[in-house]
């Protein structure tokens, strides 16, 4: 039996609630669903085990506002309805350092099976707007999301050892990474070994001044495979697709493939990191090194752009198989002198302006690889509701 909930015009004040299997909740286009500021309204979670704590603390977690474990056929949609986190009280009490647990986000579901997110606006999150974690088949679409630019943490849409997941069409401004890509942290990512890998995202647009359009990252000890990008717009955000690693991570982030991607006065087109040394604890084991290798950039135009890339992979563990071909970069008036800014990579170009840095030398006429087989996600449809 398939269970439906419908949240009428109005505002409607909640505390975090969890979903069913089979169920779909649909908000109309006149109703707000606030989130409570009492933290009474929010139960506490356990850590989760990839992570090995909190990410805002060593405790554990507050639940989510929509919350779901262990489901099959869950949706979340409407027509544009709006759900308002209220987070303004938990920012100033995350500055203050008044948390030791993590703070809620605002739709989580984990260890679920064909979970779809479709036609919602998501305001003022407290952390995370939404969080799939260790799910499959999973589904967003045509959400907005809105949060203050100097708001922390939050990220727009963050799949989190997810297989086979397609975010299309969807509209962030965020204080953080527009799309965050995880698959856990450490030696707990590693040990708990579920990747990230057949991720679709098209057709985002993404305005973040101080973090990236889509980030590989930083917490990727599981594994991220086969991320496939394209058709993406970034206005005023600070990098477009970044990877952020660091020792300790172990994992991989390998075969990504970006395509078609238009950005609008940036401070970075491309930015790899190997030295985001944020740990959950001294315990981390400084012999896991990540792998990073097969990323793959084609068909973008940046314009107002501060620096081409900075590209710092790790001494004694290069960064591999990097591909960046047909891009056309426009500096602002006053560039910086070095452009490319590149450290411990390995790879080729080609027809790049301006031209990289020598560790990238040109390869006359190649195109980087961009896969043309369809993963088993295209074959999912979306379930639609009408309410007259």
């Amino acid at each position: 039996m398939w269970l439906n909930v419908y949240v009428p015009p109005g505002k409607w004040l909640t505390g975090s609630f969890n979903l069913t299997s089979h169920f779909t909740l649909y908000i109309h286009k006149d109703a707000i669903l606030l989130a409570a500021q009492d933290e009474t309204e929010w139960p506490h979670l356990a850590v989760l085990p990839s992570y090995g704590r909190g990410r805002d603390g060593p405790g554990g977690r507050f639940s989510s506002l929509i919350f779901g474990t262990n489901l099959t056929d869950v949706v979340v949609t409407g027509d544009n309805g709006t759900i308002d986190g209220q987070g303004a009280t938990w920012w100033i009490k995350y500055r203050s350092n008044q948390l030791n647990i993590t703070r809620p986000y605002l739709i989580e579901i984990m260890y679920s099976d064909y979970v779809q997110i479709s036609n919602i606006t998501l305001i003022n999150s407290p952390s995370w707007n939404v969080h799939p974690v260790y799910c499959s088949n999973v589904l967003v679409q045509g959400l907005t999301i809105i949060a203050p630019i100097d708001s922390p943490n939050t990220d727009g849409i963050n799949p989190d050892s997810c297989t086979n997941t397609k975010i299309e069409d969807c509209y962030i401004v965020s204080g953080d990474d527009c799309i965050a890509v995880k698959s856990g942290w450490d030696q707990y990512g590693i040990k708990f070994g579920m990747p990230t890998k057949h991720l679709i995202i098209r057709r985002l647009t993404c305005i973040s001044p101080d973090s990236a359009a889509i980030a590989l990252g930083s917490e990727m000890s599981g594994g991220i495979k086969d991320v496939r990008v394209e058709d993406v717009r970034a206005i005023d955000t600070q990098s477009g697709v970044r990877i952020k690693t660091a020792i300790g991570r172990g994992g991989y982030v390998k075969d990504i493939y970006v395509r078609r991607m238009r950005m609008e006065t940036m401070k970075y087109v491309f930015w790899m990191t190997g030295s985001y040394g944020s740990h959950p604890d001294p315990n981390f084991d400084p012999k896991a090194l990540p792998e990073i290798t097969g990323i793959n950039y084609r068909e973008m135009v940046a314009e107002n752009v501060t620096y081409a890339a900075r590209l710092d992979g790790i001494q004694n563990d290069p960064f591999t198989g990097i591909c960046i071909s047909n891009v056309k970069i426009g500096l602002t008036e006053k560039p910086q002198k070095l452009q490319w800014n590149c450290t411990d990579i390995q790879g080729v170009t080609s027809r790049v302006t301006p031209p990289a840095c020598n560790l990238l030398p040109e390869k006359k006429d190649n195109d980087c690889f961009f896969p043309s087989d369809k993963l088993p996600i295209e074959n999912v449809q979306l379930k639609t509701c009408f309410i007259a």
